[in-house]
């Protein structure tokens, strides 16, 4: 009975440091550490994998999850739209009447002033529509939004990065462990009925 006891006992924290070491290896050492006499260097694997991980982000947030066709759709919506014609159209309209001379009849220069108004209001949206189109069209390929956050995650400083990595997954990466502890435990105890057996 004692013996079964130790066997799930030492199962379950043998189980559990093991998954709580290779948890501490994805980050740690931070530098290249090499080892004397083996000539073997050793580093984290996310510090050693870092700039193919932030490439890979990067690409993953370009392609699937924000595209730069998305960014403008929510910033150019059509309330948007409507309210810079209105400032444009506003703006013009003064211009217009303070350019049109002063010899010229009032009633005239209404008439004129409604023609540019009424034709600011046919084609307004049209114009801008396009020239937003042609924004975009020439935007799109200066701005590489994969490249903007490779270059973000880049700039963290390796200690930044991992306390981000631990505070976004503490939970799910303690669970982890505690399975290695419960699965060392299930190990120990198929070891103590073997032992039984024989």
């Amino acid at each position: 009975m004692y013996e079964a006891i130790f066997l799930i006992t030492v199962g379950a924290i043998i189980g559990w440091l093991t998954n709580v070491l290779a948890i501490k290896m994805l980050f740690r050492p931070i530098r290249p550490f090499k080892i004397p006499l083996l000539n073997i260097t050793i580093q984290g694997l996310i510090p050693k994998r870092r700039y193919d991980i932030s490439k890979s982000i990067g690409e993953v947030v370009e392609k699937e999850l924000v595209s730069i066709h998305e960014i403008f759709d929510k910033m150019v919506t059509e309330e948007n739209k409507l309210e810079v014609i209105s400032i444009i159209k506003e703006k013009l309209l003064k211009v217009i009447d303070y350019k049109i001379p002063s010899i010229i009849p009032y009633s005239i220069k209404t008439k004129i002033i409604d023609y540019f108004e009424e034709q600011i209001n046919k084609d307004a949206m049209a114009i801008l529509d396009s020239s937003i189109d042609g924004i975009i069209s020439n935007t799109i390929h200066k701005i590489k939004i994969g490249e903007m956050v490779e270059d973000k995650i880049d700039e963290l400083e390796l200690e930044s990065m991992e306390r981000l990595i631990l505070s976004l997954t503490s939970r799910e990466l303690k669970y982890i462990e505690l399975l290695g502890g419960l699965l060392g435990g299930i190990i120990g105890l198929f070891q103590s009925i073997i032992i039984r057996i024989m």
